[in-house]
């Protein structure tokens, strides 16, 4: 599976990893990404399978077994990377927390836009977006399913995407011991309680940005409590 990714600036290594039903490129949109290129990181974006230009396979497990969070894991390889910080936001907070369990290059790390909910295998809202997406009645999940289309975005790979999305459970948040940063829009529970979440990571730093889920990440403020998060 070939993943697409950019790289720009010099310094230490910040890899951010976009949400759903959008690719690395939604970045480029948020006050984070020339901020970080600005204060002298260096920026990773890539596109998780199955998003922009990455390759988007139509086998259901080629999306199983941790597969987004070992695609980040062997870029980090090719980059030769010996360490990194990984800035995640929505759905890409929940591969965050893969990263932040399985590779030990993780220096720092921030879910953003994530509450709790992501600990449960069986969480009802992917297992209703599977099903929409897979082409199920879902009434109230339609206009997202219409926006999927009008998009020409891959259909059958957002499928799978939540077919296989990961979980982790409360056990394996309470073993980590790296810097982590929780932050949310002050408006958004999308996915569950963020403050519960930050009090499942041991030492977790947890902060509120003005903002619903899809704009909290735009806005300056996130940029700022995050910058300052990596500087500490």
């Amino acid at each position: 599976t070939k993943i697409y990714y950019e790289v720009k600036g010099k310094g230490e290594a910040v890899l951010l990893v976009h949400g759903f039903i959008v690719d690395g490129q939604s970045w480029k949109k948020t006050a984070l990404y020339t901020d970080l290129i600005n204060a002298g990181y260096k920026v990773i974006i890539p596109d998780q399978r199955g998003n922009g230009k990455s390759d988007k396979p139509h086998d259901s497990t080629a999306y199983d077994n941790d597969a987004e969070a070992k695609d980040i894991m062997l870029l980090a390889d090719k980059l030769k990377l010996k360490s990194y910080n990984v800035i995640g936001y929505s759905r890409g907070s929940i591969i965050t927390a893969r990263l932040l369990v399985l590779d030990k290059r993780v220096k720092k790390a921030a879910l953003g836009g994530m509450g709790s909910d992501f600990t449960n295998p069986l969480w009802p809202r992917r297992i209703m977006f599977y099903h929409a997406l897979r082409g199920d009645s879902v009434p109230e999940l339609q206009g997202m399913v219409n926006y999927v289309k009008q998009q020409g975005l891959d259909q059958i790979a957002l499928a799978y995407l939540q077919r296989s999305q990961p979980s982790t459970s409360k056990e394996a948040l309470a073993k980590i011991k790296k810097p982590v940063l929780i932050i949310c829009g002050n408006e958004d529970s999308d996915n569950g309680s963020a403050s519960e979440l930050a009090s499942l990571i041991p030492g977790a730093v947890y902060k509120t940005v003005p903002g619903v889920h899809n704009d909290a990440y735009h806005k300056k403020e996130f940029s700022t409590e995050v910058i300052s998060f990596l500087r500490k």
